[in-house]
């Protein structure tokens, strides 16, 4: 084997493999229960629903939690399929109101108070699907648990400034 054909095959190895469409599928499926547990889809009703402290919308890829004038948004952002990830799931604490395509621009803008961005882990050996850039790694159900937390953190910091 001459010196050419080795170098070939490190960077073979060395280089990862995209996702396969499987591994695509699983996570998407893993995307589509945090979106259901945080913000379940509405049957469209022609009465008028009461209030609620925290409204839930839903997008194909995301949510949005929007309280009095707090809020917490959800998106995932899948990878080409050239790519060697599966993607990145981006979680947004807002403090205002969040404009939704379609509907009227506040008075005001929402600043964003904290963003968490999370990836899946690639061939989990447990429960936890989803890794944050500082190294904690979430199931499902603590992923959701962790994004109401800080929901309910910043409404009440606000009520408590009031």
């Amino acid at each position: 084997m001459d010196e050419n054909q080795r170098s070939n095959d490190a960077v073979t190895a060395a280089r990862p493999l995209p996702p396969t469409l499987k591994e695509r599928g699983a996570v998407q499926r893993i995307v589509d229960r945090l979106l259901d547990e945080l913000a379940p889809e509405r049957a469209l009703k022609r009465s008028d629903r009461p209030p609620v402290p925290v409204e839930a919308y839903r997008t194909p890829s995301g949510c949005i939690l929007q309280g009095a004038s707090e809020a917490l948004s959800v998106s995932w952002f899948a990878d080409a399929s050239d790519q060697a990830t599966l993607g990145e799931l981006q979680v947004v604490l807002w403090s205002g109101v969040v404009t939704r395509r379609g509907s009227a621009r506040p008075s005001t803008n929402a600043v964003v108070v904290r963003e968490v961005v999370l990836r899946p882990v690639n061939r989990p050996t447990d429960d936890s699907v989803w890794q944050a850039a500082d190294g904690t790694l979430y199931n499902g159900d603590a992923l959701a648990a962790f994004c109401v937390a800080m929901l309910d953190r910043q409404r009440d910091d606000r009520v408590d400034s009031l």
